[in-house]
């Protein structure tokens, strides 16, 4: 069987909600993609903005200066002419940027959020209501203590009794939605075609917003700290926030109800009211149906169950699709349609406005006329922008904005106005807008002059009585007639862009390529060995966001100088002031001294670097650092036959140079002049220890020694400057006498670890502690204040899901051996945070997170500090093969490095034979990213004029690099490297061309339809005058060169054709030599309306060469046309090639044919295949002439071409009921699979065996198994071979799986993966497994879904599983098997110690180091090595 696993999350937003839901944290966003949930918080940073225009000669004052700073060697013009105000290059402002908190995958698709208001929340905050796809409900909550989700509540309305005539089709064929009660009284899903189910929630006072109301009233009601009312009895639960659910008939509530369109709650109403917009007819257009579509407002008695209808609006237009709520001072509901925008206020009166001219024809209900602004409403976002001003922002399918005002006159609504706003959101990236409003002096002061011109006559509102039993209290900026649209006139609102969420959805089109550069260049000299040998691209976006995403599973990074350096074992980048001259010393102390006396700010000055030479012999070695690189630096006292130098920073304050060698510490001035030695030589004992790790944290040094003792030395100032000296060793502590295995110093900037309780802040000398890992596990924490810890974790070597103090491990349980424990902040710019990173000794990482839960006003660290597992399945390398007899390169321990700013990010550098960061952005959780090339023996940041906060390192094979990451690239979001190039239009497909390494892209460009002026049959076409005219696609071909990735070459179709599929083909060029070719080809649709047949195009072009533009030589190559052929009836849909003499297979309406080309630029047919009714996917296993043919209604067809004579044979088909968006083939050995994907996201697993009894001789494909992608519908597949030793590992021996020949030799498989691309911006990998493998991982993953929790109570094999609509795929052969669930073995690691031994050995494993190795070879991208 296969296995399938997921390699990049969901990008795509499908659901956002803003609600205060993780405790002292602000607002929260939460952000749904399909099965990704992610809560984020917000924070205000300073960032830089583009200069106004008219700041013309602030930049070239800026210009000015900036060339003085220049030749400003000693800083003096810096200090003394106010450096800050001069040199502004940019003007700055507060950006509000996302922080994520929390990220939790679901195994299920979410269809709807709501924020609830429950009094009895465990943390105080709100709980978020998430809706699921086929009729469920989850309620979750924040749970403080374990920094996690919390499952309150499910629900389920799937049973058969819910869905209502037998006859009905399947939840999964409805459009299911959520809705909640703004007062958080009850909530309602739509579900299936007419059921409406109602989720009241306990309410501590249902009166507390309604401050109006008299006191008898609220007397009757329960108080707050009183228990919660039963509902008629049936809950015995008093505890739960919600009260038993019902489901309600919409029938029944109203016999019109027949066709439920939309619904939202409203607000201001005393109890829980909806209003519905539906309709007794469906909608058609065909069938010349107009204004049936009704408003009904519904109240509900959740006591009795029942509900009164308050008002209903009929004679609406049939366009409109959702219903919005408006709060006061606007009230009512807002009613979208795509061509207009209709109120409907509290007593039913309509206003509407027209928004384009189409209007007039599709309905007759009275509007306002704007149709001059030409706007689509169809999916459309509808927000409020202000409440108190009644302004709404839409957002508009193509990316513009638009503001809608309403105007108020006295209590009513009397119009609204709709007002394009200048945007920016072509972006392709889910964006955060900040905005502000621009008011001239005269605007001001006119606000605050009071209207005394209006007339309020209350007498004039037609007010019932029984009216006042279901409003609420009477808002006071309701009581004031203004006019709203007047307000917002007088300042103009604009947007800014403050942060974006990264995405690549949908994925259109997936295929790979080889990465460029200039011939001859620099770039392509220094890219030598960091760069992969293949990249992957992804056609991305829609409409104006269309993109490029170019892929790398590891980091490329950008080289800026590389150099032989085979010794070096350690490179440490230091800057230390230099030591001020008497002559300089004042009264000011140095303060107004140049750079050169001060460290902040400034460039590094000079790198140590530790050496093994060819004997073994270990030295270290000093450069200065310049503007042209590196050179030796002597008349030092810096001794390089000290010794290997362990470690080497700063101290006292950036005054002084620490080298920690193995038997010393050395310490050196700014000027490197030799000042202090601290041995480590016992004088009491004559005992010698080497040091083999240290750890630095101004003004401490933490020593950790071979024999598992530790030393400290602090830094003190005195009157010569600062000297150093060892932390006595206190009788009565243990710090000194306990084994320790390794630590780390960390200095608290975030005060996470701030110990309230005993009033330890993140002041100076407060603020650093110390980590220590003891030989028994434990992990402690300290203060160099105190003679204990102020916190100690017993069990840590237990790797546990949660670590508390308080944590115990079960006795008899495994230890993992830990290496290295390291606490550094990841994070970036805008925020990072404190992590604790274990290394295991097989170089794989465990990361925490802490934080911190009080129970209590002010608790010690001890009882409040508490570390999340995070989840991390990255596997480390395994180290290259040393021969023993090479000294100089054998295995030495390396460890890990933190680096404060490499390109903004603060990261974790793990060197050894798997370099990674651990990168890690505000809006992302920490990913371990490679590090392209070979492994790192020796890794320092790197921050001077020639590469700005980059970084060196030298790799395995003696090459030294200063690197910088990629400012272009995002790394941390999906945990590889992406990097989007904008092409601003609409992709549908891109292809590669391997001899001119360059790719095509066919796009499509919306214009407005045309007429044709010339019809002899329709002469009143000519004549046409309409204004507002349909828009179609109209196909472009760009040729985009790589190496600066621009459009070099445009190709324009005719009007009205649409590019369907672009495809590289190797084809036979001439029929007397043979020759071949790879090729472009291009298939079209000619498309002019229903009324005209469709007709195609296949177009063949070749990349020619050509003469390059002046000043760009990457414009050398332009597409030239081969061959053109006109297919008369049908589109070409799909495009292959076919067998073995350069023909290529084209899907053409209904037929499938053969074609050759001929030397006079002409197509020939040599065979056909009919088809059934319009064919989405061609694929052909290479060079075999085996066929796949999906139908988007009729299934699969498996079938073969033959050349002698030219025939297309029909070998089997699948079920005639399936909706096939793409096929292709997986081989496995001497099996040949079929993967089909349909269009509800199941992929069938498919197979051809005419021996089988049920395929009817094989005419009936085999029905294997069916899996449930969810929401990740595979649209694009990509069928790729493996690596050797990587799929091996969990596929077994070819005599394991009989696949030995007839002579007994044993045949050795050629592993294939499959990759499918989905428009959730999932790419998932399909890997075929042996049958030992696959019983193995299969019985993991049923003890893994067991063993671990999930949120919102859901089920992942049950998520797994075929729907109840799904049709057969084939003749059932599949006898109860499934495809492994990757994401389910991927949260392996989350277990501890001692449930991974329970589930190793459940799973038929021996060891947890097995599993380890297997999950290796099937997870991520194993086997995609050459990414």
């Amino acid at each position: 069987m296969q296995c399938y696993s997921e390699l990049t999350p969901p990008t795509a937003v499908t659901h956002s909600i803003t609600l205060q839901f993780v405790p002292g944290t602000g607002t929260n966003l939460a952000v749904a993609k399909s099965s990704l949930l992610q809560i984020f918080r917000t924070k205000v940073v300073s960032t830089e903005i583009d200069a106004p225009q008219g700041s013309v000669q602030q930049s070239k004052t800026a210009a000015r200066y900036e060339g003085r700073v220049v030749n400003d060697d000693d800083g003096l013009e810096t200090s003394f002419l106010g450096g800050d105000s001069l040199g502004a290059k940019a003007d700055r402002a507060n950006s509000t940027k996302l922080v994520l908190l929390a990220e939790i995958s679901l195994p299920g698709t979410i269809t709807g959020l709501a924020r609830i208001k429950t009094p009895k929340s465990t943390s105080g905050s709100d709980a978020l209501l998430m809706a699921f796809k086929d009729a469920r409900l989850g309620l979750v909550e924040w749970d403080a203590k374990r920094h996690a989700l919390t499952t309150v509540s499910i629900h389920y309305y799937e049973q058969d009794e819910l869905q209502g005539s037998p006859w009905a089709a399947h939840l999964g064929h409805y459009v299911n939605f959520l809705a909640a009660d703004p007062g958080s009284r009850c909530a309602a899903l739509k579900f299936g075609a007419r059921n409406l189910a109602i989720l009241p929630f306990k309410q501590a006072d249902e009166d507390i917003d309604m401050g109006g109301w008299g006191e008898d009233l609220n007397s009757s009601r329960p108080t707050k700290d009183g228990p919660s009312a039963v509902i008629n009895g049936t809950s015995n639960i008093e505890d739960t926030p919600y009260s038993p659910s019902f489901v309600l008939r919409l029938s029944n509530l109203d016999p019109s109800l027949l066709h439920p369109v939309h619904l939202a709650f409203l607000h201001e109403y005393r109890e829980p009211t909806f209003g519905i917009l539906s309709s007794t007819k469906g909608a058609s257009n065909s069938l010349g149906r107009r204004d049936h579509f009704s408003y009904m407002v519904f109240t509900l008695d959740l006591q009795q169950k029942a509900s009164t209808t308050i008002l209903s609006v009929s004679g609406l237009p049939q366009d409109l699709f959702r219903v919005v709520a408006l709060p006061a001072p606007v009230g009512g509901a807002l009613l979208v349609g795509a061509n207009e925008l209709i109120h409907i206020d509290q007593s039913g009166k309509p206003n509407g406005v027209a928004v384009n001219p189409l209007t007039k024809q599709t309905t007759s209900f009275g509007l306002v006329d704007q149709s001059d602004l030409n706007l689509r409403l169809e999916g459309c976002a509808i927000e409020v922008l202000t409440a108190d001003l009644g302004e709404l922002l839409i957002i508009l399918n193509n990316g513009r904005m638009a503001l809608v005002t309403f105007r108020i006159d006295g209590r009513t609504v009397s119009g609204l106005d709709v007002k394009l706003l200048p945007s920016d959101t072509n972006k392709g990236d889910s964006l955060v807008f900040g905005w502000t409003r621009k008011q001239s002096q005269t605007t001001r002061r006119q606000s605050r002059i009071p209207d005394v011109d209006l007339d309020i006559d209350l007498d004039d509102e037609e007010i019932e009585d029984d009216d006042d039993d279901l409003y609420g209290e009477e808002p006071a900026a309701r009581q004031e007639a203004v006019s709203v649209a007047s307000i917002a006139k007088n300042g103009d609102i604009s947007f800014r862009i403050h942060d974006r969420l990264l995405s690549i959805a949908p994925i259109q089109k997936i295929t790979y390529g080889q990465p460029a550069w200039l011939p001859d260049s620099e770039e392509e000299r220094n890219s030598s060995g960091v760069s992969s040998e293949l990249q992957m691209v992804c056609a991305v976006g829609r409409s104006q966001s269309g993109s490029l995403a170019v892929m790398n599973l590891e980091m490329q990074p950008k080289v800026v100088g590389k150099f032989d350096f085979p010794e070096a074992r350690g490179l440490w980048t230091v800057s230390a002031k230099k030591p001020i001259p008497k002559s300089l010393q004042g009264d000011k102390g140095g303060n107004a001294i140049g750079n050169d006396y001060d460290t902040s700010g400034q460039y590094d000055k000079f790198m140590i670097v530790a050496k093994v030479d060819l004997d073994g012999y270990e030295t270290s070695d000093v450069y200065a650092l310049t503007a042209a690189g590196f050179e030796t630096l002597a008349g030092t006292e810096f001794e390089p036959a000290a010794g290997f130098t362990v470690e080497a920073g700063m101290m006292g304050k950036d005054n002084r140079i620490i080298q920690v060698l193995k038997l010393e510490v050395r310490c050196y001035d700014g000027d490197l002049g030799l000042s202090q030695i601290i041995p480590m030589l016992d004088e009491e004992t004559g005992h010698e220890p080497r040091v083999i790790s240290a750890s630095i944290a101004d003004p401490f040094l933490l020593l950790v020694r071979d024999d598992l003792s530790i030393m400290i030395i602090v830094a003190n100032f005195v009157q010569n400057g600062v000297e150093l000296e060892e932390v006595e060793k206190e009788e009565g502590t243990s710090l000194f006498r306990t084994k320790w295995l390794t630590g780390c110093l960390y200095t608290d900037t975030n005060g996470v670890f701030a110990d309230e309780a005993a009033g330890k802040g993140v002041g100076p000398g407060n603020n650093i502690l110390m980590f220590l890992l003891c030989a028994d596990g434990a992990l402690h924490v300290s203060r160099f204040d105190l003679t204990r810890p102020v916190y100690v974790a017993k069990d840590l070597s237990h790797i546990p899901p949660g670590l508390s103090a308080d944590f115990t491990a079960r006795k008899g349980t495994a230890k993992e051996k830990v290496a290295e424990i390291l606490v550094a902040d990841l994070g970036d710019t805008a925020y990072k945070s404190p992590h604790l990173i274990l290394r295991h000794a097989n170089d794989d990482l465990t990361l925490y997170q802490p934080f911190r839960f009080q129970n209590g006003t002010a608790s010690s660290l001890s009882e409040s500090l508490f570390f999340r597992k995070l989840p991390n399945s990255t596997f480390a390398k395994a180290p290259e093969e040393i021969p023993q007899d090479d000294t100089t390169n054998q295995p030495r321990f390396l460890p890990m490095r933190r680096c404060n700013n490499i390109s903004g990010y603060s990261t974790v550098f793990l060197p050894g034979a798997s370099p990674s960061f651990i990168m890690k952005t505000s809006k992302s959780a920490p990913r371990v990213i490679g590090l392209q090339g070979s492994g790192v023996q020796a890794m320092s940041s790197f921050h001077t004029e020639g590469c700005e906060h980059g970084f060196i390192y030298a790799d395995s094979h003696g090459i030294a690099r200063v690197t910088q990451i990629p400012s272009d690239c995002s790394y941390a979001e999906l945990g590889i490297s992406v990097k989007k190039i904008p092409v601003n239009v609409d992709i549908d497909a891109v292809a590669y061309h391997p001899p001119s390494r360059s790719y095509v892209i066919a796009c499509n460009t919306a214009e407005p339809f045309e007429l044709p002026k010339d019809d002899d049959y329709h002469k009143e076409w000519a004549r046409e005058t309409l204004a507002f005219k349909p828009m179609v696609d109209r196909g472009v071909l760009k040729l985009m060169n790589p190496i600066t990735w621009t459009v070099i070459d445009t190709v324009e179709m005719e009007s009205c054709e649409t590019i369907l599929c672009v495809e590289t083909l190797n084809l036979e060029i001439s029929e007397s030599t043979n020759e071949r070719k790879q090729l472009i080809t291009v298939g079209t649709a000619l498309c002019k309306g229903e009324d005209l047949p469709t007709r195609g195009h296949v177009y063949v072009f070749d990349v020619a060469e050509v003469i390059p533009q002046p000043g760009r030589p990457e414009t050398n190559m332009k597409l030239k046309l081969v061959a053109k052929e006109d297919i008369p009836r049908g589109a070409v849909t799909a495009l292959s090639e076919v067998g073995t003499q350069g023909l290529m297979l084209v899907a053409q309406g209904q037929k499938c044919m053969v074609r050759g080309l001929k030397e006079d630029g002409t197509l020939l047919p040599v065979a056909f295949m009919d088809m059934n009714c319009y064919v989405t996917s061609v694929k052909e296993l290479a060079g075999t002439g085996l066929c796949l043919i999906a139908d988007a209604f009729k299934g699969v067809w498996f079938t073969g071409y033959t050349e002698e004579p030219y025939k297309m044979i029909l070998f089997g088909k699948s079920s005639t009921k399936l909706e096939v968006l793409n096929a292709d083939f997986l081989p496995d050995g001497k099996e040949l699979y079929i993967v089909a994907s349909d269009a509800d996201g199941h992929v069938h697993i498919l197979q051809f065996n005419p021996e089988h009894p049920k395929s009817l001789q094989g005419h009936l494909l085999l029905h294997r198994t069916t899996f449930n992608t969810g929401a990740h519908h595979p649209t694009s597949s990509l069928l790729l071979p493996a690596t050797a030793g990587t799929l091996d590992q969990s596929r077994g021996g070819g005599e394991e799986d009989g696949e030995g020949d007839d002579d007994g030799n044993t045949q050795k498989r050629s592993p294939q993966v499959l990759l499918l691309a989905s428009p959730t911006g999932v790419i998932a990998a399909l890997r075929p497994l042996s049958e030992s493998a696959y019983r193995r991982l299969s019985s993991l993953a049923t003890q893994l879904t067991t063993s671990l929790l999930h949120p919102a109570g859901l089920n992942p094999k049950g998520y797994r599983m075929p729907s109840m609509s799904c049709p057969p795929a084939g003749v059932d052969a599949g006898i109860g098997r499934n495809i492994v669930d990757g994401s389910m073995l991927e949260r392996f690691t989350e277990l501890g110690t001692g449930r991974r031994g329970e589930v190793t050995g459940r799973a038929g494993y021996n060891s947890a180091d097995e599993i380890r190795t297997e999950l290796e070879g099937v997870l991520k991208w194993a086997g995609l090595d050459y990414f």
